[in-house]
């Protein structure tokens, strides 16, 4: 897909933001949605995507909404840091699937970093346990304010 094609609303996020896909849920309000990536790359990987906009990537963002949605996005890093203690955080977003873009809804993606420790690829590997994804859900959810 290139970056400038049409959004599609039947996307795997644009149906966890209508509720006809699950998704262990981080913080949600009026702007936008964090869950736990269900094909983690490290422990703790969540995703922030915005609400109430047909936007397939970072370019396509109303430059309008995109202050408050960047402001979830540094709410969830900060609790993702905070909830557990990672030696650092990879906050970052693909635009485009020669970048690396799977998904065709905007959506940033925070992975905690510990030293010594590698990441698995972006939308490789084996889904993740749900009960684990819950278990580190509820740590980060505290610490999001």
């Amino acid at each position: 897909m290139t970056l400038h094609d049409a959004y599609d609303p039947d996307n795997i996020f644009a149906k966890i933001l209508s509720g006809d896909m699950p998704s262990v849920k981080v913080f949600e309000d009026d702007v936008a949605l964090a869950f736990m990536d269900v094909f983690p790359q490290a422990e703790g990987h969540t995703l922030i995507i915005p609400k109430d906009v047909a936007a397939r990537n970072f370019l396509d963002m109303p430059t309008e909404r995109l202050g408050a949605y960047m402001e979830r996005v540094q709410t969830v890093a900060r609790a993702v840091e905070k909830a557990l203690t990672p030696d650092g955080l990879v906050v970052t977003q693909f635009n485009g699937a020669p970048a690396g873009q799977t998904v065709f809804h905007l959506h940033f993606h925070v992975l905690p970093r510990w030293q010594g420790q590698g990441v698995r690829g972006h939308a490789d590997g084996q889904m993740a346990d749900m009960t684990a994804l819950e278990a580190l859900a509820q740590k980060i959810r505290p610490f999001v304010a």
